[in-house]
This record gives structure tokens, sequence and C-alpha cells, in this order.
């Protein structure tokens, strides 16, 4: 191999490494002004976007017993090395497809120890990220306390709504026997 071919090799399997999971895309008329633009989202969602070639990738994941083979691989290929959360970055890429006349489309992806299908990355995408998960969990934590002091708060409105229309009504009693 020579050794251009090695560098690139060896940069790509330090990524695989250093990622916890890596989502394959396809891209076409991507112009160069749309590439930093979806570079730049990537970043900021805590990914890495490289084009890379298919014999060379299949190489750099040989080691690590993820079945891809060349079929699996057609097009233009880039690979998303990520670092954060997977399904922020997959709502992100679908996202930017549909926007952008479906200029860069999910392949597939591995993530957590299995290799998935551009389909099975559709409904990953699809779920809520880790902060929207924490967001509905607190809200679950919160809704009982929330309730149980609506009531207790309704309680003691009523009863102070009570003791207001007494002394009202007693007031307007004491003004009518004056009369």
């Amino acid at each position: 191999m020579r050794e251009e071919k090695q560098l690139l090799l060896d940069e790509i399997s330090n990524k695989l490494n250093q990622s916890k999971s890596f989502v394959l895309t396809r891209y076409s008329k991507l112009s160069g002004t749309a590439a930093h633009d979806f570079r730049t989202l990537l970043v900021k969602a805590g990914a890495d976007f490289e084009v890379v070639r298919k014999r060379v990738f299949l190489k750099a994941v040989e080691p690590t017993g993820i079945p891809l083979s060349m079929e699996q691989l057609t097009g233009h290929i880039g690979v998303i090395f990520v670092n954060e959360d997977l399904i922020e970055i997959t709502k992100s890429v679908f996202q930017y497809g549909s926007e952008n006349e479906n200029v860069v489309e999910v392949v597939g992806g591995y993530y957590e120890g299995r290799l998935y299908h551009a389909q099975d990355m559709e409904k990953l995408s699809k779920l809520p990220s880790m902060d929207e998960m924490r967001a509905q969990f607190l809200g679950l934590l919160e809704a009982p306390m929330a309730q149980t002091l609506g009531v207790m708060d309704a309680l003691l409105t009523s009863v102070i709504h009570c003791l207001e229309n007494k002394a009202r009504k007693e007031s307007e009693g004491e003004s009518s026997e004056i009369n």
C-alpha cells in the first residue's frame, strides 16, 4: 500500500476508534458551500464529517469486525464520526437532507455494537434525544408534586373565598337592616 493511502487508513482507523458510533451517508450534488454548511451543522452537534474512499474505509473497518461490504456502499460515501448523541446527529442529517433536495442521504450506521440500515437509522432519528428524555423524565417526576400543590392551593383558596363571601353577605345583611 502506498504511503498516502496508509496515512489515510491510519487517520480513518483512529477516528473509528475515538468515536462512539458512525453514520454512513451518500451524497450527490453537494456544492462547496453546502458541504461547508453541513460540516458546520455536524460540528455544532458533536460530530465530524469525512469523505472517504470505499476501499480504504472497508480496510479501516475490517479489524473492528463490522460486517460491511462494497455492495452496501454505492455512490459517493461520507462518514459522520459521532462523538456525542447519535440520535441528535441523525435528526440533523435527515433534516438537512430534506431541506436541501436530498443532497445527503443516510445509508446506514453503527451504534452500540450493531450495524443499522437506512430505515433503522430513520427510526432512531425519530426517538427523543437524551436532553428530551431527561426533560420528559423530570416532568414525570414533577407532575405529581405540582398536582398536589395545585389541590392544596385550591383548598386554601376556596376556604378564603368562602370566608370572603360570608363576610360580604354579613356586611350586606347589616347594611340592609339599617335601611
